[in-house]
């Protein structure tokens, strides 16, 4: 007996197929079929041939494959010796919602799927109880047939969403990341592109696991050609016998990576993000971290605050080194209290001035870390998370977050401050590793940022885990912006931008200007290209504005104006990555919702291999409409006699039908490495 189901979206269909009661095999996963489908069908078409060196049968694939399945792949679940024979036991169907029950004995397994049509995205869970779970994944799938290589995302410490592309091949690619927090160094998504696909074309596979710990992800070929994908949270080592895997968010999209990446844009925006107020424009962002650091003065703050409102700032944001005896990194943490030293009336003074200036204020907090030079430290040694003799991370521990005292001490400290000052931003530090991963920290800190924003609705929060390290749909429930990276050079914003930009959008995506000469790499950009590609995502700056000529003053004050006329429409429109010959670029366009603008952002990291750049595509546009198009980064540094010919960007506006910019596309101007170009265009009658 086979029972079948299917979830769809407007993109794709998954087909579950159940013989004979046992867990269920994703017997498609693809683009839609017709409503009609015989699905028992399908999954009897698809059953395999049997030959010589094989079982008589072979074992499936089921969305979680158990020892006593006798499958020769990797296992869905560690639990031990056990080798449940599990049988379905209940199912509910409902509109967008299916939940498949399972059972044998004490040991039950839940697959829950629900369809978001709306933004093309599939969320599946799986729980586990009943056994010592070591590990789950959520509900396994099967990889394109027609794919040679998939597409990871590596990276560092400033250093984020370096894109991985590795081969399919027979055995298992096992990725593991046992630092109890999303990490560096693999966010946890995949993208399967089938052969020949692209930005614009072809059919791509994309999932993201939605949770703020250590992962597993195995993507595994079997010797009979089948591939299979799991993904899962690390548990603590000594297991749960509770266990749910997931949210594990998919879709499917026969417009290459722009279709995956507009599907998960729109399902962040439509249901992950919870911003306090939907109609207030992301503010600009003023952060005085590299411009003070630890060094802070009352008066030369007010002085900083005042040229970053004329700026163009609306947010002011006090980085660390506000709370008591907090000099450098290696004390404090722990001790939430204002430093009267520094503060002699608490924080109010500056911030009557942040709001005279017409900014709003934030502030930086490291809730979950304590230094071992800390009041908190020495009073309770007991809340540290790990051994005694653990090394330290940037002279600091972690808090043990699922202890009852702690979640209230940390609960009343931050509630007092919220309570005392008007505070309507914090930016969620986390700077450094855990010893070894915890389910239990997970729950506990969105426990603890869930009853903060109850007791303080309006407050925003940034997930900032040195920079990019927190990066998922868990802690964006939560959230409401993501400090990409600790690194502002521009250059490498350039292109963790144009990565991360296929699972987050753009106006969440922390991005700011620096300091002139970059602190991370050490580099000297121009202002119109550290401004352009800050423009890029939640723009702002923390550089000493002090330093500032009038040409970066005049440039970045531009910059920000075109940002805030231009914010309301770029943050509900659709992002497409282009294409270009030149591998040394990064090119990228957002339409707006209507279709009635857009904005194009080239970028050029290293030296062009040839004399000229080449036609830049575009994509997305009514072929029959005509569209007027302009150079808006009028500010590069490029020397005249470098770029000295008659074109027709140069002189105004070029009008063309979207046929034409997308076919044959426009020509910009010269281009040396470091610099970027950016296009306007408007829909005209």
């Amino acid at each position: 007996m086979i029972q079948c189901w299917r979830l769809d979206t407007p993109a794709q269909t998954l087909v579950l197929a159940s013989h004979n009661s046992h867990l269920p095999e994703v017997v498609h996963w693809g683009a839609p079929l017709p409503e009609g489908e015989g699905l028992v069908a399908l999954a009897r078409a698809l059953q395999p041939d049997v030959t010589g060196g094989m079982l008589d049968a072979r074992p499936p694939m089921t969305v979680c494959p158990l020892p006593g399945d006798v499958f020769p792949g990797q296992p869905g679940a560690d639990i031990g010796a056990l080798k449940p024979r599990l049988r379905l036991e209940e199912v509910v169907e409902e509109a967008g919602l299916l939940e498949l029950g399972f059972r044998d004995g004490d040991i039950t397994y839940t697959l829950t799927a629900r369809t978001h049509a709306a933004c093309d995205v599939i969320e599946l869970s799986a729980r586990m109880t009943g056994a010592r779970i070591g590990w789950l994944a959520a509900p396994g799938l099967p990889a394109p047939v027609l794919a040679d290589e998939m597409i990871g995302y590596a990276g560092k410490w400033i250093g984020e969403f370096t894109a991985q592309t590795i081969p399919w091949r027979v055995g298992a690619h096992v990725r593991e990341v046992r630092d109890g927090r999303t990490s560096h160094e693999a966010f946890p998504g995949l993208v399967m592109p089938a052969r020949g696909a692209g930005n614009g074309t072809g059919e791509v596979f994309a999932l993201h696991l939605g949770t703020s710990g250590g992962h597993r992800m195995v993507a595994e070929e079997l010797p009979d050609g089948r591939r299979q994908v799991l993904f899962g949270p690390m548990l603590s080592a000594e297991g749960s016998d509770d266990v749910t895997a997931g949210p594990l968010y998919i879709t499917c999209s026969g417009n290459g990576l722009n279709g995956v990446m507009q599907a998960m844009q729109r399902f962040a925006r439509t249901h992950i993000l919870d911003f306090p107020d939907t109609d207030r424009p992301r503010p600009v962002h003023y952060n005085c971290w590299e411009a003070i650091y630890f060094d802070h003065d009352l008066a030369e703050l007010r002085d900083i605050a005042s040229l970053a409102a004329q700026l163009g700032a609306e947010r002011f944001v006090l980085d660390d080194g506000w709370f008591k005896g907090r000099s450098s990194d290696t004390s404090s943490l722990g001790d939430w209290e204002v430093d009267w030293d520094k503060y002699p009336e608490g924080l109010q003074p500056l911030i009557d001035h942040v709001e005279a200036c017409g900014m709003t204020f934030g502030l930086w907090v490291e809730p979950e870390m304590v230094n071992p030079d800390s009041d908190l430290a020495r009073q309770h040694p007991d809340w540290v998370f790990g051994p005694a003799d653990q090394p330290l991370g940037r002279h600091q521990l972690v808090l043990d977050m699922a202890l009852e005292e702690v979640q209230a001490y940390l609960f009343a400290r931050l509630d007092a401050i919220l309570s005392t000052y008007p505070v309507d931003y914090l930016k969620w530090d986390h700077n450094r590793v855990l010893p070894f991963p915890d389910h239990r920290q997970v729950g506990a800190v969105y426990a603890l940022i869930d009853r903060l924003r109850e007791a303080h609705a309006h407050v925003e929060i940034e997930s900032c885990a040195s920079g990019g390290a927190r990066i998922d749909y868990g802690i964006l429930k939560r959230t409401h912006r993501v400090w990409l990276s600790d690194s502002n050079d521009a250059l490498e914003r350039m292109r963790m931008q144009h990565e991360a930009m296929l699972f987050l959008p753009p106006e969440i995506m922390g991005s700011h200007i620096g300091p002139r000469k970059c602190h991370t790499s050490g580099r000297t950009l121009s202002m119109s290209l550290r401004a352009w590609v800050a423009a890029q995502g939640h723009f702002g700056f923390e550089m000493d504005p002090r330093e500032l000529t009038e040409g970066e003053t005049e440039v970045l004050t531009r910059v920000c104006d075109w940002w805030k006329a231009n914010r309301g429409w770029l943050h509900r429109g659709l992002a497409h990555r282009l294409d270009t010959r030149d591998r040394g670029q990064r090119a990228s366009m957002t339409v707006s919702a209507d279709g009635d603008r857009f904005v194009v952002w080239v970028g050029q990291k290293e030296t062009p291999p040839h004399v000229l750049p080449h036609p830049v595509r575009l994509t997305g546009l009514a072929a029959n409409d005509r569209y007027a198009v302009r150079l808006v980064s009028e500010d590069s540094p490029i020397p005249d006699w470098m770029t000295r010919g008659d074109m027709a960007l140069k002189r105004g506006p070029v009008t063309l039908s979207g046929a034409a910019l997308m076919s044959a596309g426009v020509s910009l101007p010269y281009m040396a490495p470091q610099s970027i170009w950016v296009l306007e265009g408007t829909r005209v009658a």
